[in-house]
């Protein structure tokens, strides 16, 4: 379970930083005057919502695998794919499920 607790935690934190760089790209390209150089930029992080989606596609598996092992319930899943929709709050989430994966799960505690 030592894998899939990394690859969660490096999955959490591409996904928050997609996330926040995309919505920050896209209050740049809708609220700023067109043609600024900062709405340009905006438009020109649009990408970065393709890549957020489909690494947050591999995120869902992850998050179910790993809340599966763990033998969560449902509403602690639902949770962790809520966080990856909500610009900031998977860093919190990421947190709490270390926290608890190593409280579970103690052999986790020197990852």
């Amino acid at each position: 379970m030592t894998k899939l607790f990394n690859v969660y935690r490096a999955l959490a934190l591409v996904v928050g930083v997609l996330l926040v760089v995309g919505t920050l790209g896209s209050l740049l390209k809708y609220l700023l005057e067109d043609g600024s150089t900062l709405q340009q930029l905006g438009d020109d992080l649009t990408p970065i919502w393709l890549v957020h989606g489909w690494i947050y596609i591999v995120y869902v598996v992850v998050a179910f695998l790993l809340s599966q092992k763990a033998r969560w319930s449902i509403p602690q899943l639902l949770l962790m794919l809520i966080a990856g929709l909500i610009p900031g709050l998977i860093f919190w989430v990421e947190h709490r499920v270390a926290v608890r994966l190593r409280e579970d799960h103690p052999e986790l505690a020197r990852s």
